[in-house]
């Protein structure tokens, strides 16, 4: 007999927020205001509604513990919910509140604020779902929600991880906590007067470290992450002056609105997965990011479901299945590469390799030896390198978009499956002589030989290793030769 997965449960102040775009090209003839003519008009869940929305979209059952009311905001969050994750409602005095953007050429004019309610008091079915949680995070808007939920939000973070997203007028998370995710703005807000004086000003990475440690002393929290936008993040443990600082992978360039909510629910569900507070806060950088570039909570990609009402969102967030990367990038005309190897000890060859090897096609699949395969292969000792630390390692490059594992001593069997349309290798191979070359022929494929970098190898490095380091020449000791190898 199965069971349902245990959800991640999001509590939290729901908020309709509405998008209004066109152009401004001339003043309003009875005061030097400008004119929008409208060309879009969107509205969708913010708020607690949007994280919770993020989180379902990694692909895990989610439940939204949220106030909700008769009116047509409340119904609005509704039905642009109902496809994606399962709600669980308080009863609200009042109205969701609406968040209105006017914007004209992509840049903001005005925001309108209107509307706004008192949650209730929890019912069974709400009690029920944070008893049963995998893992628990709270979105405060300073609405209530948290307020009402605060004793029990107390009893979850003792028994499962807790995220808590702050707001300066919400409540603070509970004691124990495994994560909170102030911005540098609201660490500043809620440090309020108290704040310590900090050396080289308040925009320093020392300056944030300080405030989030600060933070996690006064919370009780195991960590406390600030969120720095496009400089990523820096996470902070209480009584502690080493923080980690961990940047953005690059520039995101694009709409920021929804950032914070993205690295929320991405650390969330990391935590939810059995991640550490550093684990989790890569992650949720690298997805911030990307939710920055791809145009934020404006983007309507977001809440596009094509299976219709009842269904999941369609490509959730987690590491790139080869062989569906392989046939959506062809669905679209792509050229899909692929390379393969032990990769036992990923050294500069190997980088330089998958490099040069990503620039000739659309996406880049790395094949590599299973654990038995590298024994059988390279024999006793062999791999020095597990193979799920290997395929961690190559997933982290930029420059690989997927890993596929095959347990063969050739990669031939998966390649008939994965079908590139490109096979690289490096070194000094003849492309006709790799016995992969026959099996690309199959279907069209195309084999190619890259230069490799001279001298660098995994049998190099760990016989280097094992001899210690080279010693300088007058002390009568060198270091062995390089070998060269073709893997």
């Amino acid at each position: 007999m199965t069971t349902a997965p245990r959800p991640l449960v999001v509590v939290g102040d729901v908020l309709l927020d509405q998008d209004i775009d066109g152009e401004a090209t001339r003043l309003a003839p009875d005061a030097p205001a400008p004119v929008v003519d409208v060309a879009v008009d969107r509205s969708r869940p913010g708020g607690a509604g949007l994280v919770a929305m993020l989180a379902a979209r990694q692909g895990r059952e989610v439940v939204l513990v949220t106030a909700l009311g008769d009116d047509t905001a409340s119904q609005t969050v509704r039905n642009a919910l109902a496809p994606c994750l399962e709600l669980v409602e308080l009863p609200l005095e009042g109205t969701v509140p609406v968040k209105t953007r006017i914007r004209a050429g992509g840049r903001p004019l005005v925001r309108v604020d209107r509307g706004g309610g008192t949650p209730g008091n929890p019912g069974p079915a709400a009690l029920a779902v944070l008893r049963d949680a995998r893992a628990v995070l709270v979105a405060d808007y300073g609405r209530g929600t948290a307020t009402v939920l605060r004793q029990q939000l107390g009893a979850a973070a003792r028994r499962v991880p807790l995220v808590w997203d702050p707001h300066p007028r919400g409540e603070q998370p509970v004691p124990g906590a495994r994560l909170a995710t102030p911005s540098a703005a609201e660490a500043r807000a809620l440090l309020g007067a108290a704040r310590p004086a900090l050396s080289g000003g308040a925009d320093t990475l020392h300056a944030h470290g300080g405030r989030g440690a600060r933070l996690a002393e006064r919370w009780r929290a195991a960590a406390v992450a600030v969120t720095l936008g496009e400089r990523g993040a820096i996470l902070t443990l209480p009584h502690s002056d080493s923080p980690m600082y961990v940047p953005a992978p690059h520039r995101a360039q694009g709409d920021p609105c929804g950032a914070g909510d993205c690295f929320a629910a991405t650390a969330a569900g990391a935590l939810a997965d059995g991640g550490l507070p550093e684990e989790a806060v890569q992650l949720a950088v690298a997805e911030a990011a990307a939710f920055v570039t791809a145009g934020g909570a404006g983007n309507p990609a977001l809440w596009e479901f094509p299976g219709g009402p009842g269904t999941r969102p369609a490509e959730p967030r987690r590491p790139a299945d080869a062989y569906a990367l392989a046939e959506a990038v062809r669905a679209r005309g792509g050229t899909v590469v692929a390379t393969g190897g032990c990769f036992d000890l990923l050294h500069a060859g190997h980088v330089g390799l998958l490099q040069n090897a990503r620039r000739t096609g659309d996406c880049l699949i790395v094949c590599v030896n299973s654990d038995a395969s590298v024994g059988r292969l390279k024999g006793p000792g062999r791999p020095i390198t597990p193979v799920a630390d290997r395929v961690r390692v190559l997933s982290g490059l930029g420059c690989v978009d997927a890993v596929a594992v095959f347990d063969e001593d050739t990669p031939e069997r998966l390649l008939r499956r994965l079908r590139p349309d490109v096979w690289v290798k490096g070194g000094d191979y003849s492309a006709d002589a790799l016995p992969e070359a026959a099996v690309l022929r199959a279907w069209g494929g195309q084999t190619l030989v890259l230069p490799y970098l001279d001298g660098r190898s995994t049998t190099e490095l760990a016989r280097r290793a094992a001899l210690g380091p080279a010693l300088d020449p007058g002390s009568g000791r060198t270091a062995a030769p390089p070998l060269r190898t073709r893997r």
